[in-house]
Formats: C-alpha cells, sequence, structure tokens
C-alpha cells in the first residue's frame, strides 16, 4: 500500500509510475478524495480547538454553541471515516512502484531474457509429456484425484512421490546449510490482515481459498503460498537493525482457485489447485533489496544447477509482475514435451510495498524509522521441478534416471522404472 504523503511529493510521478503497470486507477478520485480527507481533518481539528477553548472560558452563555460544536464534530468525523474508506479503498488497490530496471512492457511477450544455462536433451525419440510418463509408471493418477476431489488435483504414489518427498528434502538443506535461511514450519491458515500484508486481499480474493470456522474471529484462508505466512512474521513490529537481514524458507502446501486460468494446462501437474512448494523469504534493510534479489535468484538457480537441468533466467515487464513486486526473475526450465521454457520460480523485490500494508519498520543509523524491504521467491516449486525431471531425464523405455545430487535421499536409488 502507498504512503500518501510520498504520493503527495510528486502526485504526477506517481500516475505516470504506476500507469507503465497496465492496471486501472481513478487518480482524478485518488486526488480528490485524499483533498477532502485532509479538508476534513483539518475543519474537526480547527472545531476541536474551538470547542476546548470554550471549555476553558468556563462561559455558561457558550453551553449551546458548544453542543453545536459537537455536533459539527461528529458529522465531519462520520463523513470523514466514509471518504477514508473509500480512499483505503482505492490504496489498497494500486500495485507497487516498477522499479527503474524494469523493461516496460504489456504481457509477458515484452519480458527480457537474462541468460540460458544447461544442455537442452537432444533425444533420439519423441519425448513424452510428464503426465503421460506418470500414467504409464502408474505413479501419477489425475482420474482417482478427479473422482475423489476433482479437477486440477492428482495422486503422486510410489516412487515419484518418494521423489517429491526428496526434492523437498534437498531444497530445504540446500538453502538452510548452504544459504543461510532459517527453516520455519508454519500455520496453513491466514488470516484476512495477514493476507492484505502480502497484497493477496483485497484485490485477488476470487483467487483464494475461504474455510469456513466457527471461531468469530475473522476470516481464515489456506494460504496460497508460504511467502504470506512468512513475510508476516514481522508485522506490526519495530526491528532492531542489528538483526537484520531476516531469510526464512518454508516446504508447504499451496491452494490457489486458479480464477483467471480457465481452459489453461488442463492436463497435468502444471496448474493445480494444491502444491507443493520450498519459499524463500527476505527482510532486509530497504536500501539493500536489490543486493538481496540477486542473491535469493542466484540461491534459487543453483538447485536447478545441481540437478543439472536446462533453464533461463528473465526480467519480466511492468505489466507482467505480481502486485506486490517492484522488480521480478523468472525462472522457467526447459519441457521437452513443450519444446519450450516454463515458469520454476519467481523472485521478487518488494521494495517497502507489503511492509507498510504490515507495518513493519527499523531505526536507521539517524534513529529514524524505516520501513523494511521485503522479497520471496520459489527455492523451487516441488511439482514443476518434479516435471521437468521427468520430462529431461525420461528414456526410450518410459524409466526416468534419478538426478545424482537427489539419490542419497532416494536410498540411492539411480533409475525410477515400472519394474
Amino acid at each position: 500500500m502507498h504512503n500518501l504523503k510520498e504520493i503527495r511529493k510528486d502526485f504526477e510521478a506517481f500516475k505516470k509510475a504506476i500507469q507503465k503497470r497496465i492496471t486501472d486507477v481513478d487518480f482524478t478520485k485518488l486526488k480528490t478524495l485524499d483533498e477532502q480527507n485532509r479538508q476534513a481533518i483539518q475543519e474537526k481539528e480547527k472545531l476541536e480547538q474551538q470547542k476546548k477553548d470554550i471549555s476553558k472560558s468556563k462561559d455558561k452563555d457558550l453551553f449551546e454553541k458548544s453542543k453545536s460544536i459537537s455536533s459539527s464534530i461528529d458529522k465531519i468525523s462520520d463523513d470523514q471515516k466514509k471518504i477514508k474508506l473509500e480512499l483505503d479503498s482505492i490504496l489498497s488497490n494500486i500495485p507497487n512502484i516498477p522499479h527503474p530496471d524494469v523493461p516496460e512492457g504489456h504481457t509477458e511477450k515484452d519480458n527480457i531474457e537474462i541468460s540460458k544455462t544447461g544442455q537442452i536433451p537432444n533425444f533420439d525419440f519423441k519425448p513424452k509429456s510428464h503426465y503421460e510418463l506418470g500414467e504409464k509408471l502408474g505413479m501419477l493418477n489425475f482420474d482417482l484425484a478427479t473422482k475423489t476431489t476433482g479437477a486440477r488435483f492428482v495422486f503422486v504414489r510410489d516412487k515419484l512421490a518418494h521423489l517429491e518427498r526428496a526434492l523437498s528434502n534437498f531444497m530445504l538443506d540446500t538453502h538452510i546449510l548452504n544459504n543461510g535461511y532459517e527453516e520455519v514450519s508454519p500455520p496453513l491458515l491466514a488470516s484476512e490482515n495477514t493476507m492484505f500484508g502480502t497484497g493477496q486481499l483485497p484485490k485477488f480474493e476470487n483467487d483464494q481459498f475461504e474455510i469456513k470456522t466457527e471461531e468469530k474471529t475473522g476470516r481464515k484462508f489456506l494460504i496460497p503460498t508460504a511467502e504470506v505466512i512468512l513475510t508476516n512474521m514481522v508485522k506490526e513490529q519495530i526491528i532492531d537493525k542489528k538483526k537484520l537481514p531476516y531469510r526464512f524458507v518454508a516446504s508447504t502446501p499451496c491452494f490457489r482457485k486458479e480464477a483467471g486460468s480457465y481452459g489453461k494446462d488442463t492436463k497435468g501437474m502444471i496448474r493445480q489447485h494444491q502444491f507443493y512448494k520450498v519459499e524463500l523469504v527476505s527482510v532486509v534493510e530497504q536500501n539493500k533489496c536489490q543486493d538481496e534479489l540477486e542473491r535469493m535468484t542466484n540461491c534459487a538457480t543453483n538447485i536447478l544447477d545441481q540437478l543439472k537441468l536446462p533453464y533461463r533466467k528473465v526480467i519480466l515487464c511492468t505489466g507482467d509482475m505480481g502486485f506486490s513486486a517492484e522488480k521480478t526473475y523468472d525462472i522457467e526450465v526447459w519441457l521437452p514435451s513443450e519444446n519450450r521454457y516454463r515458469e520454476i520460480s519467481s523472485c521478487s523485490s518488494c521494495s517497502t510495498f507489503q511492509a507498510v500494508r504490515m507495518k513493519c519498520r527499523y531505526k536507521n543509523e539517524k534513529k529514524e524509522m524505516e520501513f523494511v524491504g521485503t522479497l520471496n521467491g520459489s527455492g523451487l516449486a516441488i511439482g514443476r521441478t518434479l516435471i521437468a525431471i521427468l520430462e529431461n531425464n525420461q528414456q526410450k523405455d518410459g524409466s526416468i534416471i534419478v538426478p545424482k545430487v537427489l539419490r542419497p535421499y532416494m536410498n540411492n536409488l539411480e533409475k525410477i522404472s515400472s519394474n
């Protein structure tokens, strides 16, 4: 959420920056409501001072005037609350300002490739899709999941379930032991306020799974990503600067309705309502966000390097970034069956955008309050990494070579086959 004081400093510059995000914002209404809100506050303060002066004078003849002033204060307060609600509603739906490094563009077609890494496999047979391979192995079952739960779910069984668990453990060990992240096992439910803090609400409410509870303690949602719960670990806090940076990692299931993806990736595990992901979150001094973004992205790509999977790194354009991001790198892994790269990780700097919403600050060297910077990234998406291993490591007979780095996590199994 944006700070109105900062917006007022150069409203036209703010307007120009947000327009790059390809989003509909009524800037005229925003400016008018801000002016009305400030005017109401000033009028209220003026009347409160008059009432205070009357009270000090102890003049009984001014009693009726004092009552009239109180009535006016109440009316202005009611009007100001309505204005403020409307103002906050607009502000809470405006995305983050893009970083100057971010290329302007409308869609994913305008994203810019930074680099390519790894060798694309050259098969002497037509490569199968992950779902064909998994079903032939008898270890992926989409039909059964549809019967028990519904579309966009899957049963992962036997050695592929073991591979899924191995991936999670390998990624966690790497990020904890080599990259300095603190492991967290977080709640999988988030409150409405927590979802607001990282930007999932109110704008993306239709994509969330809300849970009905008997408790009257507010709305609860299944986490769409561990970013939500990990980032909010610092909400409503004043952090000792000496303790920064915080770096958290968690492996959790994630839940999304995929409301805006009707008809997309209906086959296989690419776009599921439930999926597993190892999430990285950093909380840093706000001037260190860009360095931390490079570090986080390298932590994610290192996983793919160790798995020997081909991938590319892309910087997202202004129109394709997530709501809370100021700058995002997507890491896309090669999928032979589609003959193209597909996203496997998204690493983003959010600058102070989420911190303002969460009310998380620290004192700088001058003892002045500043909002922290927050970052998040997949390190990596487990399901999509499983897909990439199946497709890139498939053999002509339908078996799958287990990457060497994962074998210690799989009882030294070298190959997955139906035998």
